[in-house]
């Protein structure tokens, strides 16, 4: 690893003047196997600025991500045009990923990141903008969607391999964890504070909220210290970002941890038919309510996420948690009153966490430094791309058939192509994490 934020790791020849002193109880070392492991917090100045900073700004922005389709159902009335806004994310992933992840291999990270987090405030100023006129604008959701998801995807892989280089290696899965329950307090408290916000003091206010985040996010990464890019990186080049492409290709480990993902999102992904779900059960607030479910159980999740650093089957727990994923929106589709639905979602919340948490960990702990920012687009492609468009698919099936059998029909397909795709990879089914001898395992020091 070329670069370390933290103190130097102990050793046998190194005692621990607290640990070494008396050794931990029984109850104790229980509680730890559980337990989320915080270790990347203590040891990295780096990993805490930008652990706070993110956190900060992915609440407000989960507030807009429920102001938005709050707003286009408001304007249209239509599930099928809040599909059609998430799924104008697709375009500028895909065409601004690739570009993305050849950045964050070729300039400074973390100069990359705030310079991007820049422009995703000024994508939020324009929908608060929007949102204070007389006769607000459905195109101008369009546009600043658009706006926000090429800003994100020049941002994300900077953000992706940023991590492997102010973490120690062998604190990847912890730190993957960590990133996990910070989205997901962003997903717990974001909703619930759009919702009260919007029945409030309107949308114009919770659009404000929003850039004040991304304030205070671009405070944290100003402390940060800089994150060049490692010795001999390639140019930003067509072909550069092509042999990412064969690299992923090539490991079916890796592939198979994308494709999963995406069929799981794809097919089970209910979020466009929320607001209409949400007008059967009681209008804004209960909006907030839904969307707040899958944060919660990927809440639970990654607080008790101790247990993950045992498991070295990662292959198998990403496609068992994919899996576990569809059941719960199959349930989701048959459940008959609010809290029943709830308690689907934080079902499958919690499916999700794990299967991030496994698919982070094979990702920092195999993709060599100078790929990493390539790969981290790809990355992005994968779990951005399958809600999108999972969200169009959910919203054209609920328009032609109604909303049961959109969830429904998703759930079941989502656990027929997750199982499909298991047998037809083997080698990511397979796929173990053996510790720095296995295959295609970073050593430290590596990055």
């Amino acid at each position: 690893m070329s670069q370390q934020r933290g103190p130097e790791p102990r050793t046998r020849a190194t005692p621990d003047p607290v640990v070494d002193a008396a050794p931990p109880s029984r109850a104790r070392r229980a509680l730890r196997t559980v337990v989320v492991d915080v270790s990347p917090l203590r040891e990295s100045r780096d990993f805490r600025l930008l652990f706070i900073g993110q956190g900060v700004s992915f609440a407000g922005t989960m507030i807009t991500y429920v102001a938005v389709p709050f707003q286009a159902y408001a304007l249209t009335r239509s599930s099928l045009v809040v599909g059609l806004v998430s799924v104008t994310e697709l375009l500028p992933i895909l065409l601004v990923s690739f570009i993305g992840g050849a950045l964050a291999d070729a300039v400074d990270r973390r100069r990359m990141v705030r310079l991007t987090e820049a422009g995703l405030c000024v994508a939020t100023g324009v929908l608060l903008v929007n949102a204070a006129l007389p006769h607000p604008q459905l195109w101008v959701l369009f546009v600043a969607v658009a706006l926000a998801a090429a800003m994100d995807s020049l941002q994300r892989p900077s953000l992706d391999a940023l991590v492997p280089r102010i973490v120690r290696a062998d604190r990847l899965t912890a730190a993957s964890a960590l990133e996990g329950l910070r989205g997901n307090l962003g997903h717990v408290l974001g909703p619930p504070v759009a919702g009260v916000l919007i029945a409030t003091v309107g949308l114009p206010v919770t659009f404000g909220v929003d850039v004040a985040t991304f304030i205070a996010s671009l405070t944290a990464l100003s402390f940060m210290n800089a994150v060049p890019p490692p010795p001999g990186a390639e140019r930003v080049s067509v072909q550069g970002m092509l042999a990412g492409v064969r690299y992923a290709v090539r490991r079916q480990d890796l592939l198979g941890s994308y494709l999963v993902d995406m069929n799981a999102m794809f097919f089970g992904m209910p979020l466009a038919l929320f607001p209409q779900i949400a007008t059967s059960f009681g209008g804004p607030a209960v909006l907030g309510v839904l969307y707040t479910g899958p944060a919660v159980g990927s809440l639970l999740a990654s607080l008790t996420s101790g247990w993950t650093r045992s498991v070295r089957r990662h292959g198998v727990a990403i496609g068992l948690a994919a899996a576990a994923w569809g059941v719960a929106i199959i349930g989701f589709g048959f459940a008959p009153t609010l809290w029943l639905a709830f308690i689907t979602l934080v079902a499958a919340g919690a499916a999700d966490m794990v299967s991030g948490i496994f698919r982070g960990a094979l990702w920092n702990q195999t993709i060599p430094d100078a790929m990493r920012g390539r790969l981290a687009g790809i990355e992005m492609i994968s779990y951005s791309s399958g809600p999108a468009l999972g969200n169009l698919e959910s919203g054209l099936v609920g328009a032609l058939a109604g909303v049961r059998a959109s969830v429904v029909s998703g759930g079941v397909l989502c656990v027929a192509g997750t199982a499909v795709l298991c047998a037809l990879l083997p080698r990511f089914w397979r796929y173990r994490a053996s510790g720095p001898g296995s295959e295609h395992m970073v050593q430290p020091g590596a990055r």
